[in-house]
């Protein structure tokens, strides 16, 4: 006989489940909160109590939900139309809004979606490109980074026409020369990541905000203000809502706050969040065990235990802050992270394998970078904490002038520092900070942490 229950692993509490209006169903298929893990390994014990030849688990892997999986292994599918991702929460109630928004108004639209790390934008995203197209409208995906775009362009490779892969995915300077209202309906993704200018020195058009919403009839803004992690970033809500009322759109607002990813845990996000806002507080508990975090001493540990979770078939990669400069670029013989005297020794990615770094089995002996990552998830990141973020007294403190001069994040910052010393701090601040809560949020089962301070270390022990 089959038996069923709900784990809510995002409630504390069954609040307003308890009603007797919901008796009928809770006592058919009994719900679980997130502090009730106990309580459901109980049930499901009392239900399966002898081996059945796995037959569990294969229903368990084959049913409607299933275990989370990445969004780029899935993404050929979702172009055909196939329910990938159920859609859960405000995901769903948000992509109702835009299917309506995008067939029941001839005014000039723009949605503009909140959500942090993990809250499903970029799922949202390919779910809305997949029924747009297979609505026979003019849509495209956008997103700055080129990472994102270069996966998702492997997946599809075989299954569609370059040329279609490439029309599909487009980076964001694509809309310069574009007439108004030229396509049904533009997705940005990413949308903290736009610049001002486009091209490869800076040098055309006018803003990027203002060509995607002028260029489209339906324009959707997928935003996280903290994950801004360069000089050029102009992403900020007050900016998409300016030159959207500028150019005469209706604005939707939407807020994504459920957590799908770093297993579903709030307190993780939350915690991380309390330390890159400078929020900390004695009540901010430090993440729940449902969430594998740890912090090695020595990086060659940490490096051991990401090769090992990829081994094991959980696909993990090794970033970290761009502190060491790109040095094999020239010389391919030289290490570019060269850290305890020597004991840990490890190239950047970008020589060989570029923007598919994620996606290459070979690229594990590699380090990748934000630039390589954000946008994407693994299942187990490591971190590697450079000398621009560290602990003195029991605060953090941000060193913009450890960042690598390679990186390009931070050009035009010396200039700025000359000019307004107090606002260079303040950028390269939130250049670093940003730069770290993206890089600790791509996990989605565990996140494996070395710090080349060691205050700052102990420092995120004890907190």
């Amino acid at each position: 006989k089959s038996s069923a229950c709900a784990y809510l692993h995002n409630m504390a509490s069954r609040g307003d489940l308890c009603d007797i209006h919901y008796e009928r169903y809770t006592s058919q298929a009994p719900i679980f909160t997130g502090t009730e893990g106990y309580q459901l390994q109980q049930f499901i014990l009392s239900k399966i109590s002898n081996g059945d030849n796995c037959n569990a688990i294969d229903l368990l892997k084959n049913s409607e939900v299933s275990p989370s999986k990445s969004l780029a292994d899935a993404l050929k599918s979702m172009l055909e139309e196939k329910d990938e991702f159920i859609l859960l929460d405000e995901q769903k109630v948000v992509f109702e809004q835009c299917l309506m928004m995008s067939k029941f108004s001839s005014k000039k639209q723009v949605a503009l979606i909140r959500g942090g790390p993990g809250t499903g934008k970029s799922v949202l995203a390919i779910n809305l490109l997949s029924r747009f197209i297979g609505q026979g409208m003019n849509a495209r995906y956008i997103t700055k980074n080129a990472a994102p775009r270069a996966v998702y362009e492997a997946r599809l490779s075989g299954h569609m026409k370059k040329s279609r892969i490439s029309t599909l995915f487009t980076g964001s300077g694509s809309f310069v020369n574009s007439s108004s209202n030229e396509y049904d309906v533009l997705i940005v993704d990413e949308a903290h990541r736009l610049n001002a200018k486009s091209g490869i020195f800076s040098n055309k058009g006018e803003n990027q905000i203002k060509e995607i919403i002028q260029s489209s009839q339906f324009s959707i803004f997928f935003l996280d203000e903290h994950q801004r992690i360069h000089m050029k970033d102009i992403g900020k809500e007050e900016t998409i809502v300016h030159y959207a009322q500028s150019l005469g759109a209706e604005i939707f607002y939407a807020d994504l706050a459920s957590q799908f990813r770093c297993e579903g845990s709030d307190d993780y996000l939350s915690w991380i969040d309390s330390i890159f806002t400078f929020q900390h507080t004695e009540e901010t508990e430090h993440p729940i065990h449902q969430f594998d975090f740890q912090i090695f001493d020595r990086p060659e540990q940490l490096f051991s235990a990401i090769k090992e979770k990829n081994v094991a078939g959980h696909k993990s990669r090794l970033v970290a802050g761009y502190c060491w400069d790109w040095v094999s670029k020239k010389d391919p013989a030289k290490m570019d992270i060269v850290l305890q005297n020597g004991g840990f020794k490890a190239k950047w990615n970008l020589t060989e394998h570029g923007s598919l770094w994620i996606e290459r089995e070979e690229s594990i002996s590699e380090v990748g970078c934000i630039h390589t990552c954000q946008g994407l998830e693994l299942d187990y990141i490591g971190v590697i904490i450079g000398p621009d973020l560290i602990a003195r007294n029991g605060q953090i403190v941000t060193d913009v002038s450890k960042r690598s001069k390679s990186d390009a994040s931070i050009k035009g910052i010396k200039k700025l520092m000359k000019e307004s010393p107090k606002v260079a701090e303040e950028k390269g601040r939130e250049i670093i900070l940003n730069t770290y809560r993206t890089l600790l949020t791509r996990g989605m089962k565990g996140c494996y942490v070395h710090c080349v301070d060691p205050e700052l270390a102990k420092y995120l022990s004890s907190i």
